[in-house]
């Protein structure tokens, strides 16, 4: 006999139950089989919040009944048809009006006895496994549905035991055994809960009273994992384990396991495999009956509440040495900045109090000491954005090329989710480096959070840097207080040292005066464009918005917005408080040009393509060229002492900016009793972008 258990986001939709079905099904090849299986995902906790808003008198409890039958419904009307899924709905209604009876029941008394609350919690297992057995009988295979509420005697084993093996030895021509995980009765009849997790108990003494020879818990996870991948992206599945160790890690904190469920397993003898049910060819993990070791092999790191702190815990296979193990720690950690109020030793394991806002950074600094062996200082990245400038950075980190400085980078995650900088807060380590490689206008706002949780910053928005100068000066400070660093040297240039030389050689008192041909998008336009010897403006405009080289709107650049933020940051690097309003721009075309639709803007610009070609032939007959130009010059009148303007601007042979093409940018750096510094070269490219973020990370 085999027992396998089935957690909630392992049955959690009708395409998750038919992934069940078949690792049931090819569990079957070689035994029959016991299928124990929790409630949907989520539906426990809906009926926790049935049972709280009866108690209250609140009527909308009967609304979530009702949206826990819409829930099941929509599982059965994909996995069942015909008369199948009638019969199917008649049984589940029967369970739905049980439910609704019972809340009706503690809304009429508007109180709640701790009997009713966990009669309440009981239905979503009777829901699950009644999908289950009848999806399995439609199958063709031979199905007893067994009733855990009668069979299982809470704090009574023996006659628990007794009970199933009663109930499976008068059905041997049955394939598999259905049965509710979590739910029992008491002494007093009454029906009863094994407590939160208590599905995986209900596995092991089924397991155990039928003496099965293999009990497979199936959950969302490999295995049990050196710690908690949540928490610890470089966590591992442990292969094999003891059932002291996997105890020990259960009953501090390490959730895959419910710690009840090893001592009728152990005591049988039976081991317990913990699978993925979304990875079954994964081995996982296997707790048995192991040799006693000679010598300590650390097995993972968990941590649970105790009192107003969190207890990190160390477990371990074998004889644990305690003043070596604790002086390794408590090194880890004081380097860590972490400093324990308490520490300890318990059987197979080492421990350490610390503060409730530590416990996180203290797990990662602990399972890096004991379960990691990188001679590199190696750093998590979690990147946001994977556009092509986050792939392009994938792919060079993928590639080896995230090393340098003693530096190894560890790419942690990669993602798109507007949310994923929360995720980042809640969940990354002190230390790590978030990416910002997208074009969000407000993701600036995590900055200072993200800063005051000890993560550096590396960003290629411009948005987030060009926003208003007390918002900046706040991320700054945020840096600099907390021991990290905001670098964001690619939103000017790409891979061009512009900003590195304005911070590294122009303070404001030094700066004479900064100009930029900055805008790739309006360089490539204006470049590309030789009056009657090219297509029109307006069809090369047109070009450059399908090929993604420009905003929707392109009049957004051609009105100098992509400019203007570039030059609030080369001013800030500079140290002049710039704001927008500082900035003077004349726009490329008139306003008549803006105010309009985009369609009957690109008729105004093919309109008015014969005054561009005549203009192009005036400029070549001066040798002259236009380029939109963003300028910062010292001015004792203007605010901040420095007049900033953004318009076109005519040049010649002498100037860098006539000869610049394609979306190539040229910076120039004027300071006191200096030559001007001209840097030059490609402003646009994911690759290029996506190389001098790599650049800013392993400085």
């Amino acid at each position: 006999m085999k027992v396998l258990k089935f957690g909630g986001s392992s049955v959690a939709s009708a395409t998750r139950m038919s992934g069940v079905l078949d690792i049931v099904t090819d569990a079957l090849q070689t035994d029959r089989v016991v299928l124990v299986s929790s409630a949907i995902s989520g539906c426990t906790d809906t009926l926790i919040e049935i049972g709280r808003r009866a108690s209250e008198g609140d009527s909308s409890c009967l609304d979530l009944v009702r949206t826990l039958q819409d829930r099941h419904s929509k599982i059965i009307s994909r996995l069942f048809t015909g008369k199948e899924l009638e019969k199917i709905s008649e049984k589940l209604s029967v369970f739905s009006d049980q439910l609704r009876i019972a809340a009706e029941n503690i809304l009429g008394k508007k109180s709640i006895t701790k009997d009713e609350a966990e009669h309440i919690q009981t239905f979503g297992e009777l829901f699950s496994t009644t999908i289950l057995a009848s999806k399995l009988a439609t199958e063709n295979f031979k199905v007893k549905w067994l009733d855990s509420r009668v069979l299982v005697v809470k704090d009574d084993l023996k006659q628990t035991y007794s009970n199933i093996k009663s109930s499976v030895d008068v059905s041997p021509e049955i394939d598999v055994f259905v049965a509710p995980g979590f739910i029992a009765h008491d002494a007093a009849a009454r029906i009863v809960t094994l407590g939160r997790g208590g599905s995986d108990f209900s596995a092991a003494l089924y397991a155990a009273a039928l003496d099965a020879n293999s009990l497979q818990i199936w959950t969302d996870v490999p295995g049990i994992m050196t710690s908690n991948p949540k928490v610890v992206p470089a966590a591992r599945t442990i292969p094999q384990m003891s059932y002291e160790a996997a105890l020990c890690m259960a009953e501090h904190g390490a959730k895959v396991l419910y710690a009840p469920t090893v001592a009728p397993a152990m005591a049988a003898n039976i081991a317990i495999n913990i699978r993925n049910t979304f990875d079954p060819a994964n081995p996982g993990t296997m707790i048995e009956k192991l040799p006693t070791r000679m010598v300590c092999e650390w097995m993972g790191v968990s941590n649970m509440t105790v009192g107003e702190n969190e207890r990190i815990v160390v477990t371990a296979e074998g004889p644990i040495d305690e003043p070596v193990a604790h002086k390794r720690a408590l090194a880890a950690l004081k380097d860590a900045g972490i400093v324990p109020i308490a520490t300890g030793a318990e059987t197979g394991c080492i421990t350490v109090d610390v503060r409730p806002t530590v416990a996180k950074e203290a797990c990662r600094v602990l399972h890096k000491e004991f379960f990691e062996f990188a001679k590199l200082n190696v750093v998590d990245l979690y990147v946001a954005g994977n556009g092509a400038v986050g792939s392009a950075l994938k792919t060079f980190i993928e590639g080896g090329r995230a090393v340098g400085n003693g530096k190894q980078v560890h790419l942690a995650e990669i993602s798109s989710d507007h949310g994923f900088a929360d995720k980042v807060l809640a969940n990354a380590p002190r230390h790590s480096i978030f990416v910002d490689c997208t074009n969000s206008e407000d993701i600036f706002k995590k900055y200072v959070p993200l800063l005051e949780a000890g993560i550096s910053i590396v960003s290629s928005n411009r948005r987030s840097l060009a926003v208003p100068y007390v918002e900046y000066a706040a991320m700054k400070r945020a840096a600099m207080r907390n021991g990290c660093f905001l670098r964001y040297d690619t939103t000017v240039g790409t891979a061009l040292p512009i900003l590195e030389s304005i911070s590294g050689g122009a303070g404001c008192n030094e700066l004479d005066y900064i100009e930029a041909v900055v805008s790739c998008t309006l360089n490539h336009i204006i470049t590309g464009y030789d009056g009657a010897n090219t297509e029109s403006f307006a069809t090369l405009l047109q070009k450059a918005q399908k090929a993604g080289l420009t905003e929707n709107d392109p009049r957004i650049d051609l009105g100098g917005r992509d400019a203007l933020r570039k030059l609030l940051i080369l001013a800030r690097e500079a140290g002049i408080p710039l704001e927008e309003e500082d900035v003077e721009i004349t726009p490329m075309l008139g306003q008549d040009y803006f105010d309009c639709t985009l369609d009957e803007f690109y008729s105004k610009l093919e309109k008015a393509e014969p005054e561009f070609i005549k203009r192009e032939a005036e400029l070549d007959a001066l040798d002259k060229r236009q380029r939109f130009v963003a300028s910062l010059h010292r001015d004792s009148s203007a605010k901040n002492g420095y007049r900033a303007e953004i318009k076109m601007q005519l040049v010649g042979v002498e100037s860098p900016f006539y000869w610049i093409s394609g979306t190539e940018n040229v910076t120039i750096i004027k300071s006191d009793n200096s030559a001007p510094l001209v840097i030059r070269g490609a402003g646009e490219g994911a690759r290029q972008a996506a190389s001098g973020v790599l650049n800013d990370i392993l400085k």
